[in-house]
C-alpha cells in the first residue's frame, strides 16, 4: 500500500539552516532580497534535496516562492524523494500553495514520489477533493498508471475509505473523463475494486460511467 515519505524540514535541519533557507523558514521579508541577490546558486539544496522553493512551498511562504521563481529557481526541481512543489502543497491539502505553484510553472503532469505517481494520484489517495478538481482544470493526466500499476482512478478506491470525499474524487475524476475500466497489475477494474470493498455508491458512479 502506498505511503507518503515526503519530509518537511525538522526542526534540527531548521536549527541549521542559513542564509536564503534560514530567512525564508522565518518568513523574513526584509531580508528576503538581500538572501537572492547574495546567493550564488537559487537552486541550492539542503541535506535532503530541497531546495528553498521546495521549504517555501512547505511552509505556505508564498512571497518567498514568488520572488525565488523571478530569480530563477527552478519550479519543476525535484527533492530527495522525488516532490515538486505541486506534488508538495497537493499532499497537504493547500490549495492556495498548489494553485501558486501551478502559476510560477510547475507542470501538473510531473512525475513524482518514489511510485512515479503524479500529484494527482496522490490527491485522489487522500480524499483532497479540490486539490483534484483543481488539478483536472490545469490539465493534469487522468489515467497515468504509477509503479504500482494504479491510477488515480484506482487509489481514489482501494486507499480510499469509501467516504463522501473519495466519492466525490473519483465522481470528478470519472466525469473529467478518466478511463473507467483501466485495470490494476492483477486485472481488476474500478468496478471490481470497488465490489470488493462494498463501496455501492462508487459503484453506481462507474456503472452510470460505462464500467464494466
Amino acid at each position: 500500500m502506498a505511503s507518503f515519505a515526503q519530509q518537511p524540514p525538522s526542526a534540527a535541519e531548521i536549527a541549521r539552516y542559513d542564509g536564503l533557507f534560514k530567512v525564508v523558514v522565518e518568513r523574513n521579508h526584509e531580508n528576503l532580497t538581500r538572501e537572492i541577490k547574495r546567493s550564488d546558486d537559487i537552486d541550492k539544496r539542503d541535506s535532503y534535496a530541497r531546495s528553498a522553493l521546495h521549504v517555501a512551498t512547505y511552509f505556505g511562504n508564498h512571497e518567498a516562492m514568488r520572488a525565488l521563481v523571478a530569480a530563477g529557481a527552478n519550479a519543476n526541481a525535484l527533492e530527495y524523494d522525488y516532490y515538486d512543489i505541486v506534488t508538495i502543497a497537493a499532499v497537504a491539502n493547500d490549495l492556495a500553495s498548489m494553485k501558486l505553484a501551478l502559476e510560477l510553472g510547475c507542470r501538473p503532469g510531473n512525475v513524482t514520489s518514489r511510485y512515479a505517481g503524479t500529484a494527482l494520484i496522490a490527491a485522489a489517495h487522500l480524499g483532497h477533493v479540490e486539490i483534484v478538481d483543481t488539478l483536472i482544470t490545469a490539465g493534469a493526466p487522468l489515467d497515468h498508471v504509477n509503479n504500482l500499476n494504479w491510477t488515480a482512478l484506482i487509489e481514489s478506491i482501494v486507499l480510499g475509505d469509501g467516504g463522501l470525499r473519495h466519492t466525490e474524487t473519483l465522481r470528478l475524476l470519472v466525469e473529467a473523463g478518466a478511463d473507467v475500466n483501466l485495470a490494476d497489475r492483477a486485472g481488476r477494474t474500478p468496478l471490481t475494486l470497488a465490489s470488493q470493498q462494498g463501496y455501492t455508491r462508487m459503484m453506481e458512479i462507474l456503472r452510470l460511467a460505462g464500467a464494466e
